[in-house]
């Protein structure tokens, strides 16, 4: 349990199995200190090179705050569910929140000239740079993402 400003704890799950490890988190930015604590926990698990590290970092981070801001409306009683699943030459991460979902394609694209001086919107964009593949579900409120290792 961390203890979080204005008196708040922040309850989460870590599960682990021989290929699996979860983590739930309630829908507050301030959670995003354990999802770094369980993504250098994937170091024990699996070895990555620190480029890697730094890219499945920076992906769980722009997935896992899409989910709570736009996902589920900074709502703490909503969570955000992060599975990591490993095989032989792949790390699969599922990010999935409890909103209405969306539609990825209708994301405009941050590099278009009316886009590039926005200060948001380029998460999606980033995922689907660095990961080695990302599906959204139909309702688009759950991303698969794969990191070939």
């Amino acid at each position: 349990m961390t203890r979080l400003s204005a008196g708040l704890f922040l309850i989460f799950f870590y599960t682990t199995m021989d290929e699996t490890k979860e983590l739930i988190l309630p829908s507050e930015l301030e959670s995003l200190e354990i999802l770094e604590d369980f993504t250098r926990s994937l170091e024990k698990w699996v070895h990555l090179d620190k480029n890697r590290q730094n890219d499945i970092m920076l992906i769980l981070t722009e997935a896992v705050t899409n989910a709570i801001i736009h996902g589920n409306n900074n709502d703490p009683d909503k969570k955000v569910k992060i599975r990591a699943l490993l095989s032989e030459d792949q790390l699969t991460f599922t990010i999935e929140d409890e909103g209405p979902g969306f539609n990825p394609d209708q994301i405009p694209n941050p590099l278009d000239n009316e886009n590039l001086l926005k200060t948001g919107g380029r998460g999606i964009y980033l995922i689907k740079y660095y990961a080695d593949y990302v599906h959204f579900s139909d309702k688009g409120n759950k991303v698969t993402i794969v990191f070939d290792i």
